[in-house]
């Protein structure tokens, strides 16, 4: 005998011995899971019995447990779902004190109580009307009092539930639908809702009802397991907390994890994943399957009236025959569905798998969950290297753009995806700690590949760019730089698919290099041959250079949609095109040598001649239409300001900018010498490209009077700002990591580049300009990238004479910022 159970035998029914022996247990730590609930659930069964029993209960009057604590599953917080039944016979004063003798102590613990009283006729009127509570009953347990009145309201909710599946199921089926819009999937998401979420608890739930209805069932497959898996998170998360919550919210995964006595909050988010997964698995399969037979039910009356009460054999009462249509060698269609052919072998046809998941993919049918566990079980191995036709239907596959998402679901559900490519294991529901991916990196890669199949007519070979784009995160598995690692992963799985040494050798580099593009088109000077000449050293040729443009944008697609833009998608073609030109022999011009604009030098004359800052603003369109095309997106504004050079301008602009919500993107800061007769002295000119954060554009002249003010001292811009970042909305719980400044190996001649990696917040730029100018450097020009909540500024600075830092002052200039930052 336990000392729980030695406790509870010695305590009375009332609140106290209750309360003291639910606490023992929760702080119990070798019973744990579902254990600990089965126990608990029997726990509170007896004290609340122990109330019912004390408070002298009407004959034809019971207490019944609903719900989650009608199925056992009490968590440490758990709602008491609770419905006081009666026959209707006993007096109505009386059975209201019976209620009042039994959730008043509930309350007084205070414990959540979800109650109601009812005799069986309103219970079932009540559940005709509300699906939620007929759910509910579907689980109803007998706590104390009339037992054959609670089997009796068991078996007509049960036979009502069954009698009505045909109209009870679509409304499940779109309850569920309307709450995964809401809440999101589970298996996605960085702070999940355990219980709501697409693939939770709630889910796990509706395919308990389905399968009650007798209509259909879910996979059985992981499934218990999965929720046990899920129920052990949410009890971890209440005793970690202390409250009623279902979210698991980034501040307490760590904690959680270590109730669960798991590595860390990656591995707990992982294994979340994995359930929800399988459980989301079982939700397709399970509604498809509902809906094939309720569609084939209200067919077969109309079939049968059509055929004058004959069957389609010509046999009374018989089955019509069922359609089979031929997709591919031993793959059919039958029912709406991809099925093996009666005449496939998979045991002696390593290529079905493939073939069958590419025949349901391009099809855009799903494929069936039968066929899937069949191939799993008895399907032969591919050799190594793969036979070219195993090849061919694994890029046919990838190529089905959308459609190729529920048929890769399906494969990876009954393990054959890992069974084909091994090292798909470690990147299997892996998390991305960062707000700006939508996907675990898994299911990005499947995304990018969909994304990419809608780019196949850019580039010479779609093939290799499908398979770049389903392995280019494939080192996120492995310790250090994923695309280190992820290039030498790619190497061996491009050769194992059966690719020759050059395709693999192009996957590799594709790999590698997956993020050089978008990383050095937003975050280095383009106008610096040395930026053009190092991406063309490193892609090599104009082939892999076309392969890696497709693949950066539809990486970025699939990644969410603060990874893409209108902007970021035209400095990428900027940065292909130049580099286009160094791989076809074309000399890069001199940035030194390029003289000013006309209206550069027009701005630089007028503020020669006033004295005073003078601007101008102008939309920047993506490219110029064609007569049939669309007209351009416009992607950002050009914002040209010249004014007599003086000290604290670079951080003055940016300051005024900020304060009028423009967003940054690229700064380029050059002195003017005006020709001869002209004026004389040195003008600064500074070419800005902004973007409002909401909202329509100041306008010009408001920039320039704030500007003036900024420059006179007249206008307190730190102070300003400082109310600002105070307002600035960050997550409770979360601390931003400090600030980051290295001086990057950028190879340029022009001057010496510093990378500031910070939390982004209004006025970033200013107080990076503020430090610059109390370090005496001069700015050359700025390049500004934001992904969520975390900014790179890349610096190109000189010395004032204009010459490169030295690296011990590089080095110096680095702690500076990082300090002035911190």
């Amino acid at each position: 005998m336990t000392s729980l159970e030695v406790s509870t035998q010695n305590e009375d029914a009332g609140p106290g011995g209750y309360a003291a022996a639910r606490l023992l247990l929760l702080h119990e730590k070798e019973r744990s899971g579902p254990p600990r609930r089965t126990a608990l659930a029997r726990l509170t069964d007896d004290w609340l019995a122990g109330l019912f029993a004390a408070a002298a209960p009407p004959r034809g009057t019971a207490l019944v447990a609903v719900g989650g604590y009608g199925r056992s599953e009490l968590s440490p917080r758990s709602d008491l779902d609770l419905l006081l039944l009666h026959d209707g016979t006993a007096d109505k004063a009386a059975i209201a004190a019976l209620a009042d003798r039994i959730w008043y102590p509930v309350w007084d613990l205070g414990l959540a109580l979800d109650h109601s009283v009812r005799t069986p006729a309103e219970a079932r009127t009540t559940a005709a009307e509300d699906l939620k509570v007929h759910l509910g009953l579907l689980d109803a347990r007998p706590l104390a009092g009339d037992a054959g009145l609670v089997a009796a309201l068991r078996t007509t909710v049960l036979a009502d539930w069954r009698n009505q599946a045909p109209k009870r199921l679509p409304a499940l089926d779109e309850l569920c639908r309307e709450r995964a819009e809401r809440m999101g999937e589970l298996q996605f998401l960085l702070e999940p809702d355990l219980k709501e979420a697409r693939g939770g608890l709630r889910d796990a739930q509706a395919l308990r009802a389905v399968a009650a209805s007798w209509l259909a069932d879910a996979p059985r497959e992981g499934l218990d397991r999965a929720r046990r898996r899920l129920l052990d998170t949410r009890d971890a998360l209440h005793l970690v907390t202390g409250r009623a919550t279902d979210r698991l919210a980034l501040q307490e995964q760590d904690a959680v994890a270590a109730e669960l006595g798991l590595l860390d909050a990656d591995t707990l988010l992982r294994e979340v994943y994995e359930a929800a997964r399988t459980i989301s698995y079982a939700t397709d399969v399970t509604w498809r399957e509902v809906n094939r037979v309720l569609k084939a039910r209200s067919a077969r009356p109309r079939l049968r009236s059509l055929l004058g009460g004959r069957s389609g054999t010509g046999r009374p009462g018989g089955k019509p025959p069922v359609e089979r249509t031929p997709l591919a060698e031993g793959v059919v269609e039958m029912d709406g569905e991809v099925v093996l052919a009666r005449t496939a072998r998979p045991e002696r046809d390593p290529v079905l798998p493939l073939r069958a998941a590419a025949a349901a993919a391009q099809s855009g049918l799903p494929l069936s969950p039968h066929a899937v566990r069949r191939l799993a079980a008895t399907a032969k191995p591919l050799p190594v290297p793969w036979p070219a036709e195993a090849r061919e239907e694994l890029v046919t596959l990838l190529g089905a753009g959308e459609a190729t998402v529920p048929v890769w679901e399906a494969l990876e559900a009954e393990g054959i995806v890992t069974r084909l490519l091994p090292d798909w294991e470690r990147v299997r529901c892996r998390p991305q700690r960062n707000p700006v991916h939508t996907w675990t990196v898994d299911r990005h890669l499947v995304e990018t590949a969909v994304r990419a199949a809608s780019l196949t007519r850019r580039v010479g070979r779609p093939d290799l760019l499908l398979v770049a784009a389903l392995l280019h995160d494939i080192g996120k598995g492995w310790p250090g730089d994923h695309s280190v690692a992820g290039e030498t992963i790619a190497r061996d799985l491009a050769a194992r698919v059966g690719f020759d040494r050059t395709d693999t050798a192009t996957v590799a580099t594709a790999v590698r290099h997956h993020l050089l593009l978008v990383e050095t088109a937003t975050r280095r000077d383009l106008d610096d041959p040395a930026t053009v000449q190092a991406v063309a050293t490193a892609v090599g040729t104009l082939g892999t250079l076309e392969l890696l443009h497709a693949l950066t944008e539809a990486d970025a697609l699939a990644t969410g949609p603060a990874a893409w833009s209108s902007w970021r998608a035209s400095l990428v073609a900027d940065l292909v095109k130049r580099v286009a030109g160094v791989l076809a022999g074309e000399p890069l011009p001199d940035p030194e040598a390029a003289a000013p604009s006309a209206e550069q030098e027009r701005l630089a004359i007028e503020a020669l001649r006033t004295g005073e800052p003078v601007l101008a603003l102008h939309t920047r369109d993506e490219h110029t239409a064609g007569p049939d095309e669309p007209a351009p997106e416009p992607v950002g504004v050009e914002l040209v300001i010249a004014l007599p050079d003086r000290p604290g301008v670079l951080p003055a602009v940016a300051g005024v900018l900020a304060l009028h919500r423009l967003t940054v993107r690229a700064a380029d800061l050059r002195a003017v010498d005006l020709p001869t007769g002209l004026g004389s002295g040195s003008v600064l000119v500074l070419d800005w490209r902004v973007a409002a954060e909401y909202g329509s554009l100041p306008e010009a002249a408001r920039l320039r009077a704030d500007l003036v003010r900024a420059l006179d001292g007249s206008l307190d811009i730190p102070a300003r700002l400082a109310e600002r970042e105070a307002a600035y909305p960050r997550r409770r719980g979360l601390t931003a990591p400090p600030p980051r400044v290295t001086v990057a190996a950028a190879d340029s001649r022009l001057a010496t580049v510093i990378e500031v990696r910070a939390q982004d917040a209004p006025g970033l730029l200013h107080r990076i300009g503020r430090a610059l100018e109390g370090a005496a450097v001069r700015v050359r020009s700025a390049h500004v990238s934001t992904l969520g909540a975390n900014a790179v500024d890349t610096l190109y600075v000189t010395r004032p004479d204009g010459s490169l830092l030295p690296p011990e002052e590089a080095a110096g200039l680095a702690r500076t910022l990082e300090t002035a930052l911190g």
